[in-house]
């Protein structure tokens, strides 16, 4: 389609570019002409130029003025979308680059149907926050803290959590063992499953859901073939120290995080941790 645009419009385009130069009497016609023609190509500096052009000619030329206000109409527009796509490609590529100086390896989707398109965020001292998911199997039950800073322990975040298992609190429905107590509560990640994504493929789940959704991301084999993880064969679950920083612990060898950190929690002392984990 836009071969066709171009043959058969771009074609007079460059003849009336031509006709500007020795074709005096005819000039405010041409600017309006070419005008026209740039507009029908979306081509709006162009355009706009075009139609001052004629207007500085005839300032009275009510088709002129027209076109003048349709089209800086458009270009405002044009310019405030290209600013949106700017800022969100420069947010995510900000993200891309504290993953690596932070050496972290991010793999696949997992728990999208439960946290949406939730996406990590650099503070203005540029410190990650994180959602972070907490997993209950054995219930198929989970806990969302949309905001888990990357410097906080998940000590703290626990004990935020406290009041729900707190012996005060009413008994919770999932819960019908009173198994899942804070002093009960331990946290496990998988090590060692899943592949990295190439930077292309994490760059491009940044700008879902953001003016940059729709930016083709080059994929170059050297970046894929760069981050495909080579953990061991056998993924295991580790058991996580809750007085650890998040960073910390998504930093190990073996963390590959699933867009956002997905950890299991289990009661320790009960035999489904056993019987899951072991």
């Amino acid at each position: 389609m836009l071969i066709y645009f171009w043959e058969t419009i771009g074609v007079p385009l460059r003849m009336l570019k031509r006709q500007l130069s020795f074709a005096p009497a005819m000039l405010r016609w041409a600017f309006y002409r070419a005008a026209k023609a740039s507009l029908s190509l979306n081509l709006l500096s162009e355009a706009k130029y075009f139609a001052e052009k004629g207007l500085e000619l005839d300032s009275s030329n009510v088709e002129l003025e027209k076109l003048v206000r349709q089209i800086s109409a458009l270009k405002m527009e044009q310019d405030k979308q290209q600013a949106e796509i700017n800022k969100a490609l420069a947010v995510a590529k900000d993200l891309v680059s504290a993953f690596g100086d932070r050496g972290l390896k991010m793999g696949k989707a997992m728990y999208r149907e439960l946290t949406g398109l939730k996406k990590p965020v650099l503070d203005k001292n540029k410190i990650m926050h994180w959602p972070v998911l907490f997993l209950y199997a054995e219930v198929m039950y989970s806990d969302f803290i949309e905001d888990f800073c990357e410097m906080d322990t998940f000590s703290m975040h626990l004990d935020m959590l406290s009041n729900m298992y707190s012996e005060s609190s009413p008994p919770l429905p999932w819960d019908t063992g009173n198994n899942y107590t804070r002093e009960e509560i331990e946290l496990y990640y998988e090590a060692g499953s899943g592949v990295c994504l190439p930077e292309t493929k994490v760059l491009q789940y940044l700008l879902e859901g953001t003016a940059g959704a729709d930016i083709e991301c080059e994929n170059e084999e050297k970046d894929t073939s760069e981050h495909v993880f080579s953990g061991d064969a056998i993924t295991k679950w580790v058991k996580v120290n809750e007085k650890r920083k998040l960073v910390d612990v998504i930093q190990e060898p073996g963390f590959i995080i699933s867009e956002i950190p997905g950890l299991l929690s289990a009661p320790g002392r009960m035999l489904f941790k056993f019987c899951f984990i072991f």
